[in-house]
């Protein structure tokens, strides 16, 4: 399975839309693109398996493997990208702002559904993540 990430940078954070096989899950929001320094900047343009990883903070979230120069990169909840991540990727119901976005939570866990019974049923999940315009 591919989670595809389509990108839009903006000078206070990165909108984003999430689609699988042709379908629309979810917008995303994340930094703003700062040549990926660590906690300032999203992460390259690329692909990059994903896996199940639990931690006491987000409980059961998605890990975004094999990022260069980077680690612990995650799919988690969060609203305001500025405030709530450090070069994470939020999924969001709707889009209220350059890197802001409402009803993570619920855009989060339609996502690790999706991912999680693909990972349970033995397939490899792969985030890729595509430039679709800069404004």
């Amino acid at each position: 399975m591919v989670v595809r990430l389509l990108r839009t940078y903006h000078g206070q954070g990165t909108n984003g839309e999430i689609w699988v096989d042709g379908k629309f899950v979810s917008y995303a929001i994340e930094l703003p693109w700062l040549d990926n320094v660590r906690n300032n900047s999203c992460i390259p343009v690329g692909r990059y398996p994903l896996a199940k990883r639990y931690s006491k903070k987000f409980k059961w979230h998605i890990l975004v493997k094999d990022v260069v120069g980077r680690s612990e990169i995650l799919f988690h909840p969060a609203n305001n990208a500025l405030s709530e991540l450090r070069g994470c990727i939020a999924p969001v119901s709707q889009l209220s702002g350059a890197g802001k976005g409402l009803e993570s939570i619920k855009a989060f866990n339609k996502l690790k559904e999706m991912v999680y019974a693909s990972i349970d049923a033995g397939k490899l999940v792969f985030l890729e993540i595509i430039e679709k315009g800069k404004s």
